[in-house]
């Protein structure tokens, strides 16, 4: 018998291809799975995307649960939570089709959570869906509908910035910044540090005579002044983009996230990086999530797979030729992005590429990750072989996925997540530099 107190979550289809775990996510919850769902899933079954995936997964989860209990009065997920089970329903609900006209997968999920909510008066039902519609629609039922929370973060206004402003910085440790081995010890500048003190942060310290850029070690044992140099015919022209350059070139940090608006130069800088540091690594591997326009998938699309990947890609290849036009043809440079293109040691494609390949000695970076799900970048992650370098970049506030916000992908997820860990660094990009017509306009549209 259920506790009183404990409630009842119906999910919709989106949270399972969002994460194929979420059934343990509910602790002393129980949970009760549309029949719709299971048909919704079983079209997603085929594929190599991550959805997919999570489809597959989830099916043989159930698959394990056995026995006429789970369409009846549910199975339990283990100690300390609640049951499962998979409600079947005949139809559309007879209320739902007098206000939705349709009959749709969203409008079957509707009716299963007016059926439950009268048959379970003494208990909460709540629907749980990341589609806002849906949400939207529940409530005006009168049935309780939440988005799935369980990797959203807090406060997105407050994400870490991986960086501090002090002022007023002692002078006497700024003259000695500026003179070699140009570090200090940590232990004498703690208590002049401000904000979070974690690894790798980066600073700008600075009084009335000086200023200086710095960066606090892994093993908070020195901080050390940053320096600013061109990366493969690129110069960073602020400090945060000097920070950015200075974590994607380190070998000590495997793992690194740039954030920021557009033009703020987070892919090119990762690019030139990789170039940079090339002869540390086997390949340089470059891939972005595809999201469709309009939701709709990429077989809408005219032409062969190339063909249809390449409107995705192109904005990759830009960068890569913005790098190349630094130099002339003849130029060594030039020549070496040409040559390791043709030897395949720098590859560009779509993310879902990677899937089943060996990543040792790459330096991969993944662009526009804020359109990936939390579950992806732990999957992307959790794959890192020895001597690879992880770099995430994106803008949190520009998201293309129709289920993902500012607080919910991935990126997002990753810095909250992974800050104050020695084995990675994040900066927050905040000037644009692309020209002062796209700076205008990505500030006032």
């Amino acid at each position: 018998m259920a506790k009183k107190s404990s409630k009842i979550f119906i999910l919709d289809t989106n949270v399972i291809l969002h994460d194929s775990t979420c059934l343990l996510q509910f602790k002393e919850h129980d949970i009760i799975i549309p029949l719709t769902v299971i048909e919704e899933l079983d079209h997603f079954k085929r594929g190599g995307q991550v959805i997919n995936l999570n489809a597959r997964e989830f099916a043989r989860m159930l698959d394990t649960m056995t026995g006429s209990a789970l369409f009846n009065g549910g199975v339990s997920l283990g100690k300390g939570r609640g049951k499962v089970r998979i409600a079947i329903t005949k139809g559309l609900n007879e209320e739902i089709k007098e206000i939705f006209k349709d009959d749709t997968p969203d409008h079957r999920i509707l009716g299963s959570a007016l059926e439950v909510q009268k048959k379970e008066k003494n208990r909460t039902i709540i629907l749980v869906t990341k589609d806002v519609n849906l949400r939207m629609k529940a409530k005006a039922i009168g049935v309780p509908a939440e988005d799935y929370s369980t990797d959203r973060i807090s406060n997105v206004e407050e994400l870490y910035s991986g960086k501090e402003t002090i002022e007023d910085f002692d002078d006497s440790v700024l003259v000695k910044l500026y003179q070699p081995p140009y570090e200090v010890p940590f232990k004498d500048v703690q208590k002049k540090l401000k904000g979070e003190v974690l690894p790798n942060k980066f600073y700008i310290l600075r009084n009335n005579n000086r200023s200086v850029l710095a960066h606090l070690d892994q093993q908070k044992e020195v901080i050390r002044k940053v320096e600013k140099y061109d990366i493969y015919g690129i110069k960073p022209r602020n400090a945060e983009q000097t920070f950015a350059t200075d974590a994607l070139t380190n070998n000590n940090i495997p793992l690194v996230s740039l954030t920021g608006k557009a033009g703020t130069g987070k892919t090119l800088l990762a690019i030139a990086s990789a170039l940079h540091v090339r002869k540390n690594y086997r390949q340089i591997y470059i891939a972005r999530p595809v999201v469709p326009l309009s939701n709709k998938d990429i077989g809408y699309l005219p032409g062969d797979i190339d063909d249809k990947l390449a409107p995705y890609m192109h904005p990759l290849w830009d960068n890569i030729k913005v790098i190349q036009d630094q130099y002339t043809e003849s130029d060594k440079q030039h020549q070496t992005i040409t040559q390791m293109m043709k030897d395949n040691k720098l590859v560009i494609e779509p993310l879902t590429y990677i899937r089943g390949r060996s990543l040792q000695r790459i330096f991969f970076i993944v662009d526009e990750a804020q359109n990936l799900t939390p579950h992806e970048i732990k999957t992307i992650i959790t794959r890192a072989g020895e001597g690879v370098k992880l770099v995430f970049t994106g803008d949190i506030y520009q998201i293309d996925h129709p289920y993902l916000d500012s607080q919910s992908n991935g990126l997002s997820y990753l810095i909250e997540h992974f800050k104050g860990q020695k084995l990675y660094a994040h900066v927050n990009l905040v000037k644009g530099e692309r020209s002062e017509l796209a700076e205008l306009a990505s500030n006032l549209l």
